[in-house]
């Protein structure tokens, strides 16, 4: 007996890989419950998203630096990365709005990405429910356990300080992102849509009805200043692997010996990935150590030795668990699939939310940290010698790997979208 669909569910997405794989998880398991799950998000991701058997609509803007490695570098700047990418979606809001509002018309319910601005505009509209999917601890600004802030690293030197100092930085990042969200603001009085009297980007950007707190409470337990509405979930996870099998070279690659080293750069900084592949290879060899260079479009290097293999993806749940340490760039997705998969990790941050990831697995004890500017291959060897050294690392990730893998992220979030509904 098939079941019946209870209601029509759009998930609006903006960003990389590791924005949608969290959704799609989601929507599978919304799918298995009756719902009919309908995607809105960049024209790149139509045959990944009609593939799994998902309603596709193309949402504005275009995922331009998937294939444009200028743009990619611009976005991923460790200082004004951020900046760009709010300015930059800002000034294509009314596409996405246009875009959203018709798809959303015949909706129940929206669930949106955190960069999809237009998310809370169109649900205001259509006087619909929506839920803001949030992926990363640094999403929310709490003065109690406050992020590393990409763009402000030394602030977090202060946080001893307490929560007075905390809120204060707080209410810096208000002062200086004011104005990159006029685009917001002016959309939402053409539409005569309510004043907000927060910051649309900080303390005004959450659903009054939901907020899914898509990540392990291991990493950021729920705070005494997060919005009242918001679940901690745990991961939500899906990289593929139900519909891709590895390479069968690549498998044959980590059956043979040893486990392997896994440089990994994910869906975003491996665009420009600059010398990491480079100086990754050559601190492999120098420890005669087997490695995995994931590359995705970058060209493969040539004369590898025997001992290192590069392909241009891999699911990392097949690939993670038969590691002997990852190295990656440390967005949240990738951080995820390390943790359950208990593998110690050098995390190599490039924007964004990775530094305060890097920092909070680092107080997990499962991982250590690597700055861009100081990857060279005698840092590089120093830090996984201590990694393969120290066998608290290993201990450490696979307690952690345990507590992640008990946590039923998926089944969380789609049990509060349904008391929604």
């Amino acid at each position: 007996m098939g079941f019946e669909i209870v209601s029509r569910i759009v998930i609006a997405i903006i960003g990389s890989l590791g924005d949608l794989h969290p959704k799609i998880a989601i929507a599978l398991e919304l799918r298995k419950r009756g719902h009919h799950v309908v995607f809105a998000t960049h024209q790149e991701y139509q045959s990944r998203v009609e593939a799994l058997g998902f309603e596709f609509h193309r949402m504005r803007p275009n995922n331009l630096m998937l294939d444009d490695p200028q743009m990619a570098a611009r976005m991923m700047d460790l200082r004004t990365g951020s900046k760009y990418v709010i300015n930059w979606l800002g000034a294509r809001l009314r596409e996405t709005y246009t875009d959203l509002v018709s798809i959303a018309k015949d909706a129940d319910f929206i669930l949106a990405g955190e960069l999809v601005y237009a998310a809370r505009l169109v649900a205001e509209s259509l006087k619909i429910r929506w839920a803001l999917g949030v992926l990363q601890p640094t999403s929310f600004f709490s003065a109690y356990n406050p992020p590393v802030r990409a763009e402000y690293p030394f602030l977090a030197k202060f946080r001893f300080l307490g929560t007075g100092f905390n809120r204060g930085v707080v209410q810096f990042a208000k002062l200086v992102s004011q104005s990159w969200a006029q685009p917001i603001y002016q959309l939402r009085a053409e539409l005569g849509l309510p004043t907000l009297f927060g910051n649309p980007l900080i303390d005004d950007k959450y659903s009054p009805y939901l907020v899914l707190a898509l990540f392990s409470p291991l990493i950021l337990k729920p705070q005494p200043d997060w919005v009242a509405n918001a679940i901690a979930t745990g991961f939500t996870f899906y990289d593929g692997s139900q519909e891709m099998e590895a390479d069968s070279e690549l498998m044959q690659f980590l059956n043979a010996d040893e486990p392997p080293i896994v440089f990994t750069l994910g869906s975003s900084a491996v665009i420009t990935p600059g010398n990491f592949y480079r100086e990754s290879i050559q601190a492999a060899n120098r420890l005669n150590r087997r490695a995995v260079l994931l590359m995705g479009k970058n060209a493969p290097p040539e004369n590898l030795s025997k001992n290192i293999i590069a392909v241009n993806y891999a699911p990392y749940s097949q690939i993670f668990s038969r590691a002997s340490v990852v190295v990656h760039q440390g967005g949240i997705g990738t951080t995820a699939q390390a943790l359950r998969a208990g593998c110690p990790t050098l995390i190599v941050p490039y924007s964004h939310d990775q530094p305060d990831n890097a920092a909070r697995v680092e107080r997990l004890g499962t991982s250590r940290t690597l700055s861009r500017k100081q990857y060279s291959t005698p840092q590089i060897v120093k830090e996984l010698s201590e990694l393969f050294a120290n066998p608290n690392y290993a201990a450490r990730a696979r307690e952690t790997a345990h507590l992640i893998q008990s946590e039923d992220g998926v089944g969380v979030a789609c049990d509060a979208i349904e008391q929604l509904l």
